[in-house]
């Protein structure tokens, strides 16, 4: 790859009058302009964006740290924060702690991983980026991040009781809400529940949710309806068995692997889903798009969240000051083939 000063050296001018004319700037002719143009492109010489803004102390890059990009929610939480760097002439340094992969679920409760989100943070700053956006894998309560560090620090998909840092997650709640109250419009009052793991914040919020929208349209609330499962499809498949002989017209399921149970079930008792049976999911997950009929689902905010986790570290940036707010982004209802109206 050619250097400025060779390209100096091919037109026959100084170094500072090729940087001029990179950068726009006054003082050369048309001929000269035009000359160190011509070279520039026969050469296709790159300019070194990270060396010009440290001269300037100011690098335009900032860090990602996830802690496993092979998780379902990562890649669009980074695309929405690779778009806002774009549209504001920022780019990224990017981390991947690969904890899933290292440890399964189970680190998600403990603190074994702590010391290596350290080093990453530290490993950060000797990459010259101007701050942090740190994006977990599981919406959790986090107790690895540094509260006190020389660079804004911005968590995305997860949070902390810290009042120094903000935080960007979805809101549980609301999601749940729409999707029993989209359940209830579609002319159903006796809808089951599978949840998540009973010590999960994601099954405490969704609940809270779903009992609101029964509240709010005046339906009671019948603790038969409610039942638990781990995440796992398997336990889809059994909820649906004991929500079905309770005579439920219609399921929430707290995610979409358990709503393939549910699919599963039905199969095996000859039962139609959207017929026999309503369903909604949650996360629009690919496999969704998968299911015969096409399951309705709450779409997680995931790229928005993204966005808005580079949106708040830059301003954070450029205004020499930390934000420490807490947001929670509304997800969106996609409708598909398994709920129908009665």
């Amino acid at each position: 790859m050619a250097t400025i000063k060779e390209i100096a050296k091919e037109s026959g001018v100084s170094i500072a009058t090729v940087s001029n004319i990179i950068h726009g700037k006054p003082g050369a002719s048309d001929e000269t302009r035009k000359k160190v143009m011509d070279i520039i492109k026969r050469l296709d010489y790159t300019p070194n964006i990270i060396a010009q803004n440290l001269k300037q102390k100011n690098t335009k890059t900032i860090g990602i740290i996830t802690e496993d990009l092979t998780v379902f929610n990562t890649a669009n939480i980074v695309d929405g924060i690779n778009e806002y760097c774009d549209e504001h002439g920022y780019q990224f340094v990017l981390g991947n702690l690969r904890l899933y992969k290292k440890y399964d679920k189970k680190f998600y409760d403990s603190d074994k991983y702590y010391s290596r989100v350290n080093e990453e943070f530290k490993l950060m700053l000797s990459k010259q980026v101007e701050g942090i956006i740190y994006i977990a894998c599981h919406c959790r309560e986090l107790k690895c991040i540094p509260e006190e560090f020389p660079i804004p620090i911005t968590i995305a998909y997860g949070f902390t009781k810290s009042n120094k840092l903000s935080s960007i997650i979805f809101d549980d709640e609301q999601g749940a809400y729409e999707a029993t109250e989209r359940i209830i419009k579609a002319g159903n009052d006796k809808i089951g529940v599978i949840c998540g793991l009973r010590q999960s914040l994601h099954t405490e919020q969704r609940l809270i949710g779903y009992q609101k929208a029964l509240y709010d349209n005046n339906i009671l609330f019948n603790p038969n309806y409610i039942c638990y499962g781990d995440w796992e499809r398997e336990s889809g498949y059994k909820a649906c068995e004991v929500l079905l002989n309770y005579g439920v017209t219609a399921i929430f399921s707290m995610n979409d692997v358990m709503a393939g149970g549910v699919y599963d079930y039905l199969n095996d008792k000859g039962l139609l889903m959207g017929h026999d049976i309503s369903l909604v999911g949650f996360d629009n997950r690919e496999i969704s798009q998968a299911y015969n009929p096409k399951l309705s689902t709450m779409e997680l905010p995931l790229f928005d969240i993204g966005r808005k986790s580079a949106e708040i570290l830059i301003n954070s940036i450029l205004s020499n000051k930390s934000e420490n707010k807490s947001y929670k982004i509304n997800c969106k209802f996609i409708n598909a083939q398994s709920l129908i109206k009665r």
